[in-house]
């Protein structure tokens, strides 16, 4: 009998990306929906695996629709991935992001408890609620200090799911995944705004690049890699929390200059700081020890971040080429 996975966020970069892994694993995977106007099915398509999965109308701030969407599915791990993610728009709309990002992981938790507490879940937590770094490398000892309505929402969730775990015996483990990126990321992201307008730029569509704090560092992996990561989790006895990261930092400048250099460019002579682009609190540094993973998972990341840049110039080259 195969197994069945329930996917919130499945229409995001990581959700198309486990959708993917899983039906390769022979499983039977639910994608949790809220219906939106515009098309956010692009990424199961590039993918080939929208025709593979089930679509089940609902949304984290419905609770019913949760229950309904467990008792359909019979899904025996249910992946948390769907939030506001965009850092820089928690600030402007901060409520939203506390109740789907922070509050919507409780809802789905509290579902999961009424319909099948048996069921292993995943909560996808962030490298954003380190924040104001305490120490130079962070691990899962590391304390958070969160610099964004989104890292506060996200720890929210992230203390919620090791709350539901402790007291009511859930096998509930989050995964602090730092930056990961692919050639599906979304255009308000800082890497694959800078692929989109290299490409665009190296087309003569566009002239400059700008941007905000360019000397901030993070350690970037492919999201390829790390929902691997997210399916071992939910393979081990005991549940509990993971960082996933590279071990490796790199400043959005050094970004730039490989994505440029990509198309035989150099970054000085388009990129533009624009003050407009800086955040309220700015989080300049993150830097992730994937020790535990590898050790206990048997995760360790294996995609080389020149390598990762090149497969997003690559695509956007060929969106950028591609007749409108």
């Amino acid at each position: 009998m195969s197994k069945s996975a329930l996917i919130t966020g499945i229409t995001g970069q990581d959700g198309a990306y486990l959708a993917k892994l899983l039906l390769d694993k022979g499983y039977d995977v639910y994608g949790f929906i809220a219906r939106r106007g515009s098309d956010t099915l692009w990424r199961l398509r590039e993918l080939d695996v929208l025709e593979r999965i089930t679509l089940l109308d609902g949304d984290l701030l419905d609770l019913s629709s949760m229950i309904r969407a467990l008792e359909k599915s019979r899904a025996t791990e249910i992946y948390n991935l769907a939030a506001q993610s965009f850092v820089a728009t928690s600030w402007d709309q901060p409520l939203l992001t506390a109740e789907v990002t922070g509050v919507g992981a409780v809802r789905m938790l509290e579902a999961l408890r009424i319909v099948n507490p048996r069921a292993r879940f995943y909560q996808a937590s962030t490298s954003e609620m380190f924040g104001k770094i305490q120490q130079p490398m962070q691990d899962e000892h590391t304390p958070f200090y969160p610099r964004s309505p989104y890292g506060v929402a996200k720890l929210y969730a992230h203390w919620s799911t090791v709350n539901y775990r402790e007291s009511f015996g859930l096998h509930a483990s989050s995964g602090i995944l730092f930056n990961h990126e692919s050639p599906l990321r979304g255009i308000e992201f800082v890497t694959r705004k800078v692929t989109d307008a290299v490409a665009r730029i190296h087309a003569g569509l566009q002239k400059e690049l700008r941007l905000g704090n360019i000397d901030a560092q993070r350690d970037w992996g492919f999201a390829g890699d790390y929902v691997d990561a997210m399916w071992r989790m939910l393979q081990q006895e005991q549940p509990d929390d993971y960082v996933i990261a590279t071990g490796r930092t790199t400043s959005v400048r050094e970004m730039c200059r490989i994505a440029f250099a990509h198309v035989g460019l150099n970054y000085e002579d388009h990129v533009v700081i624009d003050p407009r682009f800086y955040r309220p609190a700015e989080v300049d540094i993150l830097l992730g020890n994937p020790a535990k993973a590898k050790a206990r998972l048997g995760w360790e990341a294996g995609t080389p971040l020149e390598t990762l840049i090149g497969m997003m110039m690559e695509a956007d080259l060929r969106r950028v080429a591609k007749p409108a």
